[in-house]
């Protein structure tokens, strides 16, 4: 018998959970992640290569399980969206399964995160395949709270439980919008199962809301601003294989989520739908970055420029509803495929980066961007990777997150033809804040790479450091790869997402771009804009090899040594470096005093005294403090008063029981 493709894969997620099943019971006598980890490799990777092939081939299988609502079941679906979105976290989970393999070792309880590891990819792996409401909201809570379980590893450490807490809370929020979402999605007759829903012809009633609550509920596990409170929290509180996974791939879920309420559950778009996508993406990819800029935690700096980058893909869906409600088909098409490219990407150098970061703890103990320092001597091959990492988050050329951000420049170059005149004022802003994202990228990352691997070292454990071992390195060098090779031939990658574009965007996707001249990229013609990758690769090889040979043959004659220049007063010690918090000085001082309050103190000896000045900064959280602390304070005096209810007598427990049985007659009869 023919095994289908969908029943392969929902194989592999039987035997994730099976893997996990035995880590639970095998870690009581010391199971080693050497078991664990290379068996998930296998898995995601089968499940990944085909997703991959599915997704080539165009295939679409449905299937129904006996499980779930009674005489309904579990409806599953694998189709070209959700293959190239099972093939993100088939490769993602493959990734951090072989890097985990290395960085495992160092784990401290093992047997708080190999249970759950398996787990946590297998409730991802459902989410995309799911093909009703029923099954999609389990697979979603379940990932959730796998997830959670994960991020409460270390819960002896600061901070790691506030976390949890907080990251708990956002996602059963987040559930409640989806749940009410599905609700107005499946109608008064109750058809939960996504053929059914898409069956409805014509506006949809409360659409509108619908697309609202679908973005609050994947916006909070995605980390759209104001939603993103709980990410920069659970991050660094995860360990850094579990971090590449819910930064890189997890939030990748939540995007699909939206793509399937939005593009093709909801039916046919309204203008006004993208006005909130449009805003929402843009503040987001600039608030992110301005509150990475001011992290000194490593993996709290790669948390908040996951804000930014989920607000690019977002602003990019916006513009892909806004052409297509008005017919521009072309437009729309190339706006979905910079969001879809900007996904892949992001999952990519994203990953990367949590990985690099999650090597400089093995190889340090310190996240501390303060006292790291001089990396690039003592850690060469993360140094160098790391790099690839931050100039491709930073959309430089010729790596991968240059492609996909200048495609959305592209799209946004379009917007006069948008029929509304409140789009054309709202997508340029847009387009000028996703520019000021771009240049605040590279800021940032400069910053992060010059403290921790430039310079000297600030700490005795990064001047001891050593480089990891040849797992944690082999993972990084094969996603540096592929940043590059996606930068340099994007034309493969944007043809194989060709049938999910033509198909969400209502029309054909881009131009075949394999049989461009020179693998030349020309979204929708050479007239109007074009990108030689494999020219800008040449050119930047070319010019860095002849400035090292001229370096090396030429000037290095007429090198002159001399004590360094450290503001007149010569000291080696490496406390007179830069530190993070003075790298960041002049973008803080223009944007921190409005957007986060920031207040400077310094404290300077009198002349002759010798004690050193101090310097202290405070930063202040105003999304936390104006909007989630007085709900957390309301909800804190709410359970106080209601607390009283558990002492009542059984005379006043049924009075509450028949007076809550009234009312919701009542409520009934008028609703009908």
């Amino acid at each position: 018998m023919n095994l289908s493709v969908l029943t392969a894969e929902i194989w592999s997620i039987v035997a994730l959970l099976v893997i996990g099943g035995g880590a639970a019971v095998g870690v009581r006598t010391r199971a080693p992640s050497l078991v664990v980890y290379p068996l998930c490799a296998l898995v995601t990777a089968a499940m990944g290569a085909l997703a991959l092939w599915s997704l080539l081939q165009g295939h679409d299988e449905s299937l129904v399980l006996p499980l779930g609502v009674p005489w309904v079941g579990s409806h599953l679906r694998l189709d070209s969206l959700a293959g190239l979105f099972l093939a993100i976290v088939g490769f993602g989970g493959c990734a951090a399964s072989v890097y985990a393999i290395g960085y495992g070792r160092h784990e401290r309880s093992p047997e708080r995160v190999l249970p759950f590891f398996p787990a946590f990819l297998a409730g991802m792996s459902l989410v995309v395949l799911a093909g009703d409401a029923f099954t999609f909201l389990v697979s979603w809570e379940f990932m959730s709270v796998m997830s959670w379980a994960l991020v409460m590893a270390h819960h002896k450490e600061p901070g790691a439980t506030h976390a949890g807490y907080v990251y708990l809370v956002m996602a059963s929020f987040g559930t409640l919008a989806l749940l009410l979402a599905f609700g107005l999605l499946a109608g008064p007759q109750g058809h939960y199962d996504f053929a059914t829903i898409r069956t409805v012809v014509g506006p949809r009633p409360l659409a509108g809301l619908v697309l609202i609550l679908a973005l609050v509920g994947t916006g909070s596990k995605a980390g759209l601003v104001p939603l993103h409170v709980w990410l920069p929290l659970a991050h660094p509180a995860a360990p850094s294989h579990v971090s590449g996974l819910m930064s890189g791939i997890m939030t990748k879920v939540a995007i699909y989520g939206f793509i399937r309420i939005a593009f093709d559950l909801l039916g046919p778009p309204q203008w006004w739908w993208s006005v909130a996508l449009l805003a929402t993406g843009a503040v987001t990819a600039v608030v992110g970055l301005l509150y990475a800029l001011l992290q000194d935690d490593l993996k709290r700096l790669l948390a908040y420029s996951t804000v930014e980058n989920i607000g690019i893909i977002f602003l990019g869906l916006g513009l892909a509803l806004a052409f297509k409600a008005n017919g521009l088909t072309e437009a729309a098409a190339l706006a979905m495929t910079a969001s879809l490219l900007h996904a892949i990407n992001h999952a990519t150098f994203k990953t990367l980066l949590f990985f690099g970061a999650g090597s400089v703890l093995s190889a340090t103990g310190e996240r501390n961007l303060g006292a790291l320092g001089g990396l690039i001597h003592r850690l060469p091959l993360t140094a160098a990777l790391f790099l690839v990492g931050s100039a491709a988050i930073s959309a430089l050329p010729p790596l991968n997150g240059f492609v996909s951000e200048w495609l959305l420049f592209q799209a946004v170059l379009i917007s006069p033809t948008l029929p509304q005149w409140g789009l054309k004022f709202l997508v340029p802003a847009a387009g000028a804040m996703l520019a000021l994202a771009a240049a605040l990228a590279a800021a940032c990352f400069v910053r992060a790479y010059g403290v921790a691997f430039l310079g000297r070292p600030r700490s005795p454990a990064a001047a001891e450091a050593r480089e990891v071992d040849a797992f944690q390195t082999g993972t990084m060098i094969i996603l540096g790869l592929i940043c590059v090779l996606v930068g340099v031939l994007p034309g493969f990658v944007i043809d194989a997402l060709g049938p999910i574009v033509g198909r969400l965007a209502g029309g054909g996707g881009l131009p075949p771009q394999a049989a461009q001249a020179w693998l030349r990229l020309v979204p929708l013609s050479a007239s109007r804009s074009s990108y030689d990758g494999m020219l800008v690769f040449i050119f930047i090889a070319f010019a860095a090899a002849t400035s090292a040979v001229l370096v090396r043959t030429i000037a290095a004659k007429a090198v002159r040594r001399a004590p360094a220049w450290d503001c007149g007063y010569p000291d080696a010690r490496p406390v007179t470096q830069y530190s993070p918090s003075s790298f960041s000085q002049p973008l803080r001082r223009v944007f921190g005093g409005l957007l986060f309050q920031a207040r400077e103190t310094v404290e300077m000896p009198a002349p002759g005294d010798t004690a050193p000045a101090r310097f202290s900064l405070r930063v202040r959280d105003l999304v936390w403090e104006l909007l989630y602390a007085p709900l957390a304070g309301a909800v804190d005096w709410t359970a106080e008063r209601l607390n009283r209810l558990q002492f009542l007598t059984i005379r006043q427990y049924l009075s509450l029981v028949f007076a809550a049985l009234v009312l919701l007659l009542t409520t009934l009869t008028l609703w009908r």
